[in-house]
């Protein structure tokens, strides 16, 4: 792969990542670069292993990842933006600056599961995934922590209305993973 290449699927990858992070954003009161920092580097690191487990499956057998990834995919995304539009249509709460670890963690998985599923084709295309991992992970980190910067001022003008296109927005990445990967169609290109 070369450098193009690989920069275009660095992004690709992180485009669902910066859509969990703008969503993240919105809710946060006064965002901190230290916490758009902190996400940023989670969802980056989550983001640069994901491959290379999925490469080392690829590796070891291709068929296993690629056939279940999808819905892990479809339910971890279903289940977070379900929430997310759920709290969308809730009373306002008092704003936090901080997000549970847990939460950002079960985040970070649903959105790099494809990325699993790259790595298994990188395996298959004997790419040199640690060039590879790095820049998706490098990718991601950057698009995160941009995008939790910018959600708090989409959501200082848009609110709750955010946080349900947001919540919408991983629902339809988790469908379009799951109907692209059943080969029913290719909707978002995912």
């Amino acid at each position: 792969m070369g450098i193009i290449s690989t920069t275009i699927m660095a992004f690709s990858m992180s485009a669902d990542a910066f859509a969990a992070s703008v969503s993240k954003g919105t809710v946060m009161n006064k965002p901190k670069i230290s916490e758009a920092l902190k996400v940023g580097s989670i969802f980056g690191l989550v983001e640069t292993l994901t491959p290379i487990i999925g490469w080392i499956a690829g590796v070891a057998a291709s068929g296993f990842i690629e056939s279940i990834d999808h819905w892990i995919a479809f339910c971890i995304l279903g289940i977070i933006g379900g929430k997310m539009l759920y709290e969308s249509f809730q009373e306002e709460k008092p704003k936090t600056e901080k997000h549970k670890l847990s939460m950002l963690i079960l985040t970070a998985i649903g959105t790099s599961i494809d990325a699993m599923a790259v790595g298994v084709t990188l395996a298959l295309i004997n790419a040199n995934i640690l060039i590879a991992a790095t820049s998706i992970g490098a990718a991601t980190f950057v698009m995160t922590t941009t995008g939790i910067m910018t959600g708090h001022y989409i959501g200082l003008k848009s609110g709750k209305i955010a946080e349900a296109l947001g919540g919408i927005c991983l629902i339809i990445i988790g469908t379009s993973i799951l109907l692209d990967h059943l080969e029913i169609i290719d909707f978002l290109g995912f």
